[in-house]
């Protein structure tokens, strides 16, 4: 059986890359999400690579979706392989419906191109982008 926690904390430590990467500032998603100090966020993305994170509540991750502090993309790195955190709409709006399927269609004929991450095959990175607009579709 798989050690979850383990695999858990890895994902946070993937997630705090990610937020480093976009120059998402801890701060902001403290404020954004209703923290008043920024110990909490720190403990489930500490900045420190070696330091083990707390393994998120999942009140934390309902604050995180329903705040949207953290982008969800970001939060559905730390899901299974297959699965997202996307916001289901309320009403379909067939424009959005279209743009998002325009996008779909336009980013798989990207991943084709020969000079794409694996040439005319999808590579991981595209996979994972399709994935994320194909999700978003279904959710139109």
């Amino acid at each position: 059986m798989p050690e979850y926690d383990t695999i858990v904390r890895e994902r946070q430590k993937a997630v705090r890359r990610e937020i480093d990467r976009r120059h998402i500032a801890i701060k902001a998603i403290q404020y954004d999400a209703g923290w008043k100090e920024p110990s909490t966020v720190l403990s489930y993305f500490p900045a420190d690579g070696e330091k083990q994170p707390a393994v998120m509540s999942l009140a934390a991750l309902f604050r995180f979706i329903e705040t949207k502090a953290i982008p969800l993309e970001l939060l559905s790195m730390l899901l299974p392989e297959g699965y997202l955190v996307i916001q289901a709409p309320e009403g379909v709006d067939h424009d959005e419906a279209s743009r998002a399927m325009v996008d779909y269609l336009a980013t798989k004929e990207a991943a084709h191109h020969p000079a794409s991450e694996a040439g005319r095959e999808i590579g991981p990175g595209e996979n994972t982008a399709l994935n994320a607009k194909l999700a978003v579709v279904k959710a139109a």
